[in-house]
C-alpha cells in the first residue's frame, strides 16, 4: 500500500473513532466529519447550542502534505499524535502544525 493511501485510511479511522465517541457521550454538541481526499484535508467539527449561544468549532483538523501528516488543530485530551503513533506512524512523519515553526524543534516530531 502506498504511503498516501495508508495515511488517508489511518486519519479517517481515527476521526471516525472520535466522531463515534462524541455521538455516544450524550454531549449537547453534534459532531460532523469532513473528508476531502482531493485536497487531503480532514476535519472533525463540533456544532450545537449551549443555552442561547451557538457552538461551532473545529475539534481536529489534519492535512496531508509533503509525505507527512500535519496536525493543524487538536482539542482532544490525549492528542491525535498519540493515536497516530499507536497506528504505526513514526514521529518523523507527524508535524504538530499548531505549534509555531520556531517551536517545533523542541517537540519530538517533524519540523515540517
Amino acid at each position: 500500500m502506498d504511503r498516501l493511501k495508508r495515511y488517508r485510511e489511518i486519519v479517517q479511522e481515527i476521526l471516525m473513532d472520535y466522531h463515534q465517541i462524541n455521538q455516544k457521550s450524550g454531549s449537547t454538541t453534534e459532531s460532523a466529519l469532513c473528508f476531502d481526499e482531493v485536497r487531503d484535508q480532514y476535519l472533525l467539527l463540533l456544532m450545537g447550542w449551549q443555552k442561547d449561544e451557538r457552538i461551532k468549532s473545529v475539534m481536529i483538523h489534519i492535512r496531508l502534505q509533503n509525505n507527512k501528516i500535519w496536525i493543524e488543530d487538536d482539542w482532544t485530551e490525549d492528542g491525535v499524535a498519540t493515536d497516530l503513533l499507536q497506528k504505526g506512524i513514526t514521529r518523523e512523519e507527524i508535524v504538530l502544525a499548531f505549534h509555531p515553526p520556531q517551536v517545533r524543534q523542541y517537540t519530538e516530531f517533524a519540523l515540517a
